[in-house]
């Protein structure tokens, strides 16, 4: 996609990210179907639909502590005039409801004394009831396919008797480029596993050095990062070149615009730019949409509405990533270009700049993505 070169580590030109996620789109499909323990699969992608194996609960039960009784012998009750209770069964939650009662009464509503019990308040059918199959019917539609499981998924899959989910969750290896105690470059590797884990990946190896990644046959992507730029020491799009393809060096975003991308092996290979924001937009921009095709994701990154507190500048043809401090006055930009460490620690979110637009100015309403 990008200008052919001599010397495939030179950029030629920038190539637009639409004509890159368009690329991705068509080579990148989602990979194998997995079956793993529900309890395991938070953040996986689900490959099929999730439905409720059978009605729970499978009687009415309690839905506080308390006496099960019946309504009928409670709907005049008050504390004027208790009413006389015949049934009075202790219940606590959770418990399935005795037969003959169609309600549950909180234990300061019920007054026992002797072989005496009444109800101080009048008490309706199904007060502090769940009904049978209230929490879910039988094949009921709990999650569907190409939708993230959150943590509360799991736990009400979890309750619910579902034991086994189908999903797809891209291998993904992430190598430090050159061989460093360099601590940004370490920095950006873990963010790089944490972000791909939490797009529904599996973290299958790490390493360090190009050659860790060359030869990998047991994933599905690989990021390297650092070397994508031009310098001297930067040779990881040659050495991709080397191993596989490079279908583009160069991208029309900022910050990050040399991030490269191509395949090793029948994995995908992102290499990220070895600057800690350029290459957290290079994620944002790129590496999600990679894996939600690798994931069959069918969602869209969330973002809330926010009103500018301040213009934000941009140069046409390129998609910039910026960073924003939600204050009462409203989102404020903090950097442009290059993004400072204070300012991404700073940052509540992020807005992004589409590539035909020179900017907003300040009150526009723009949507602010949460920083991970």
């Amino acid at each position: 996609m990008s200008t052919p070169s001599k010397d495939p580590q030179k950029i030629g030109r920038l190539t637009p990210l639409k004509d890159v996620l368009a690329h991705i789109a068509m080579h990148i499909a989602p990979v194998a179907v997995r079956e793993v323990d529900a309890v395991q699969a938070g953040g996986c992608v689900l490959a099929s639909d999730v439905v409720a194996p059978e009605g729970r609960p499978a009687g009415a039960i309690a839905l506080r502590d308390g006496f099960a009784v019946r309504s009928e012998e409670a709907a005049d009750g008050s504390s004027y005039a208790p009413a006389p209770l015949q049934t009075a069964h202790a219940v606590d939650v959770g418990d399935a409801l005795p037969a003959e009662t169609d309600a549950v009464a909180a234990q300061d509503m019920i007054v026992v004394a002797g072989s005496a019990t009444q109800a101080m308040i009048a008490i309706a059918a199904g007060d502090g009831v769940l009904a049978a199959h209230g929490d879910a019917k039988a094949g009921t539609v709990l999650r569907r396919a190409g939708e993230k499981l959150r943590d509360i998924d799991v736990a009400v899959l979890h309750a619910l008797g579902v034991s086994r989910v189908a999903v797809r969750r891209p291998r993904v290896r992430v190598i430090v480029a050159r061989a460093t105690d360099d601590p940004v470059l370490e920095a950006i590797a873990a963010l790089m596993g944490t972000l791909a884990t939490a797009c529904g990946g599996e973290i299958v190896s790490d390493g360090q050095g190009e050659s860790a990644a060359l030869g990998s046959d047991d994933t599905d992507l690989v990021i390297l990062v650092g070397g994508s730029g031009t310098g001297l020491r930067d040779v990881s799009v040659h050495l991709l070149a080397q191993a596989g393809q490079v279908a583009f060096h160069g991208v029309g975003i900022s910050p990050g615009e040399t991030v490269a991308f191509g395949a090793m092996n029948k994995a995908g290979v992102l290499i990220v730019p070895g600057r800690l924001d350029a290459a957290f937009a290079a994620w944002v921009t790129i590496g999600e949409a990679i894996m939600a095709h690798l994931a069959g994701y069918k969602g869209a990154p969330p973002s809330s509405p926010a009103t500018l507190a301040r213009k934000v500048a941009s140069t046409i043809g390129l998609v910039e990533v910026v960073p924003v401090k939600l204050e009462p006055s409203g989102a404020l930009p903090l950097a442009s270009g290059y993004i400072p460490l204070q300012a991404m620690a700073q940052a509540s979110g992020y807005i992004v700049v589409p590539a035909d637009s020179e900017g907003f100015p300040a009150g526009t309403s723009v949507g602010v993505r949460a920083m991970p």
